[in-house]
């Protein structure tokens, strides 16, 4: 039995939402984690820099918004490591921190899993952490090199890889593009992200200048 099962949920937050929520809680309710580390991108490789505000806010609003759960927490290894910010070198680092015992969960978006065989690595992110592919109920999981084609819940362990798993969760149809625009049309973010999250944008006037958007 391994002595610890850690939920790792990555990602840009930019902002983070009651989707990112939601899915963490139901992963670590689902798979009996002992509690899950939201790991704030520092430099996403894929995605435009002028888009993602500051590393330093995306962490704050991250801790502000996972301080009412004590299963949460926010860690700074890809805001505080140089360069882009790969998943395989923040899994490696987390393995070091936790040992081989312990049990890795690597919790994303299904679109995102679709897109894994392009990662820096990814046969390698499949052996190192279980990867929880979360998905909206009736929507199909997108197919990406074949690994993601049978029915929610399989095994789609290959070789010597960790199987990966899938997790509905209604909520998760929030996105963070979405929001962005929201806050340049000047719409309400109420009832879509934490309170202290939102309080956070505003004081700090995020996102009022940014005309194009990519990604969420």
């Amino acid at each position: 039995m391994p002595d610890k099962s850690l939920g790792i949920m990555g990602g840009t937050f930019n902002p983070i939402h009651f989707g990112h929520l939601a899915a963490a809680e139901a992963a670590r309710e689902a798979f009996g984690l002992e509690r899950v580390i939201f790991v704030p991108s520092g430099r996403p490789p894929h995605k435009d820099s002028r888009q993602v505000v500051a590393p330093e806010h995306r962490y704050l609003m991250t801790l502000l918004a996972t301080l009412d759960n004590p299963s949460f927490e926010v860690s700074r290894l890809e805001i505080d490591r140089p360069g882009p910010s790969f998943t395989i070198d923040t899994l490696r680092q987390l393995r070091d921190q936790f040992g081989e015992s312990a049990q890795l969960f690597f919790v994303t978006g299904a679109d995102a899993v679709a897109e894994l065989p392009k990662w820096r690595d990814y046969e390698q992110i499949r052996a190192l952490a279980q990867i929880i592919a979360v998905t909206r109920p009736g929507y199909p999981l997108p197919v990406g090199e074949g690994f993601l084609d049978r029915a929610p819940g399989a095994d789609h362990s290959a070789g010597g890889q960790k199987p990966i798993l899938t997790l509905e969760v209604p909520s998760v149809a929030i996105s963070s593009h979405d929001l962005r625009r929201r806050v340049r049309l000047g719409l309400s973010l109420r009832y879509l992200i934490p309170d202290p999250v939102r309080d956070y944008i505003y004081r700090n006037r995020l996102y009022l200048d940014q005309g194009r958007e990519e990604g969420t």
